[in-house]
């Protein structure tokens, strides 16, 4: 693997051309959730800050490990002897989902920023700077976009149904993608952090806290090892979270669905009577008796009901995890930290 390096002259330049754009950023901290990563997490750390320590006035890590079941921990911990000061590790118990492990980075971080990149490569380290350039001018939260995916078809596929899902469900602007490589401000931090519910979704959280957000054009690369660990079981998950968790017009649209469908009921009610009072007219064969109510009622409301009362389900289903206390996450370890000089 090729990780990007500078001499010096190319350092001088780096740093005269970006000097101006990141003077206010005086640090940035960089969150990286990490799930059965251990063949890039250590490359990726160390191509963080090869590109990043000396753009920044200030940089740490946090790699948060959502439950890895490979070396993913035994690496993190040689991360954090070899970049004392920089690299912060926390460890959850269990695997809790990405955002969940997103959220308990955010809660560590210390920045007056805050990128958050995959832990896959796929988000080129060297491409914050972009963001860092675009948020200084006044934006709480920067999006990187891509001109060319490098996921799945299916990946693909999946991201484009939730950003069309956001738009009609949770106000998102049209021309805003929503893709996991972003940069926040400590001040959109503190108010995503404040969310306490055991079904995070943070750009959910990001659209219901601020609209001042940009976008910026970045590099997409291939995954360099292993494949996505996003089944289809955890994209419906994410969309459950989505349209449950950030908005109750699933609910006003089975309501329509219901009112439709009573009508569709009522119209076929009326076909049957019109063919009966017809005779051979409209229908060649008489209508057994009791045989058009029971079909209408069965076809039209059966599968309507199911509809309903599995969206109903979901929300009430939600509403007792977050009662029950749920939690978000729990975290199992920390590494790297300091608290009265000791470390934690």
């Amino acid at each position: 693997m090729e990780i990007t390096r500078f001499n010096n002259e190319d350092i001088r330049k780096e740093e005269n051309a970006i000097n101006s754009r990141t003077i206010f950023i005086s640090k940035i901290t960089i969150v990286i959730p990490v799930y059965q990563s251990d063949a890039t997490i250590e490359s990726l750390v160390e191509s963080v800050i090869e590109n990043l320590q000396l753009l920044f006035k200030n940089i740490d890590i946090v790699l948060v490990n959502d439950g890895s079941k490979d070396g993913s921990h035994k690496k993190a911990m040689n991360l954090v002897k070899k970049y004392p000061g920089i690299l912060k590790y926390v460890r959850l118990s269990r695997n809790f989902g990405e955002h969940n492990a997103v959220m308990c980075g955010l809660r560590f971080a210390s920045g007056d920023f805050v990128a958050i990149i995959d832990d896959d490569f796929q988000n080129p380290p060297e491409e914050i700077i972009n963001l860092a350039a675009k948020i200084i001018e006044g934006y709480d939260v920067v999006y990187g976009y891509y001109a060319t995916k490098k996921h799945n078809w299916f990946r693909n596929l999946g991201s484009a149904f939730n950003n069309w899902t956001a738009s009609k469900l949770l106000n998102k602007p049209t021309d805003l993608y929503l893709s996991s490589f972003k940069l926040m401000n400590a001040y959109i931090v503190k108010k995503v952090t404040e969310y306490k519910g055991p079904y995070p979704y943070l750009d959910g959280l990001i659209l219901q806290s601020t609209n001042a957000i940009a976008s910026v054009r970045v590099k997409h690369s291939k995954r360099l090892q292993g494949r996505s660990n996003y089944t289809f079981r955890r994209l419906i998950q994410l969309w459950a979270s989505m349209t449950t968790g950030f908005s109750v017009k699933p609910l006003r649209i089975a309501s329509i669905f219901g009112f439709i469908m009573s009508a569709f009921g009522l119209l076929l009610a009326a076909y049957f009577i019109i063919a009966w009072k017809a005779g051979g007219i409209i229908l060649s064969h008489p209508i057994p008796p009791g045989w058009a109510s029971l079909i209408v009622t069965i076809t039209v409301f059966s599968g309507l009901q199911l509809m309903i009362l599995g969206i109903i389900g979901e929300y009430l289903g939600r509403l007792f995890m977050t009662a029950a206390g749920k939690p978000q996450f729990v975290v199992r370890d920390v590494f790297g930290f300091e608290d009265n000089g000791r470390s934690i």
